[in-house]
């Protein structure tokens, strides 16, 4: 069965969002969400990063990140599927909660259920690349084999 996921406030599977009110640290700084983790890199190491990071809500985050009077790093686009991968794996390292949710999905496919997006979801088609929700199978594994490695041990 198919699961698919879309908004942060969705039962269990919100949490599967880059919305989703769960913050973590990565590269020394703390990240209210995913989102706006994933939206300041584009601008890592400028002021518009912080202020990226600093914007109240999600959805700000994501505004400021789309601002297109800002330029994008150079090598955004290169870098970007990584950028998820790193925030994804540490959201989800940080609480526990939300991993098991994770844990729990077998290895059911995940998709991101927005016709907005064709990239990180299914996309308006329904053929979208899923991105994110190929980050998340991926990082569900991912947890799966290391909580086996730590289980192997005396």
């Amino acid at each position: 069965m198919t699961i698919y996921f879309y908004g942060a406030d969705e039962v269990p599977y919100g949490c599967f969002s880059n919305f989703s009110d769960h913050g973590f640290e990565l590269d020394g700084l703390w990240w209210p969400t995913s989102e706006h983790y994933f939206q300041a890199q584009k601008f890592a190491g400028t002021r518009h990063a912080e202020l990226v990071r600093r914007a109240r809500t999600p959805l700000r985050a994501a505004e400021l990140g789309r601002d297109a009077s800002k330029p994008l790093r150079r090598d955004w686009e290169r870098i970007k599927d990584d950028v998820m991968r790193r925030a994804v794996v540490t959201k989800f390292r940080a609480h526990g909660d939300i991993c098991e949710i994770l844990l729990s999905t077998g290895d059911e496919e995940i998709v991101e259920d927005t016709t907005a997006d064709h990239y990180w979801g299914r996309g308006r088609t329904g053929n979208g690349k899923n991105m994110l929700g190929k980050i998340l199978m991926r990082t569900r594994g991912r947890l799966r084999a290391e909580r086996a490695e730590a289980h192997a041990w005396p």
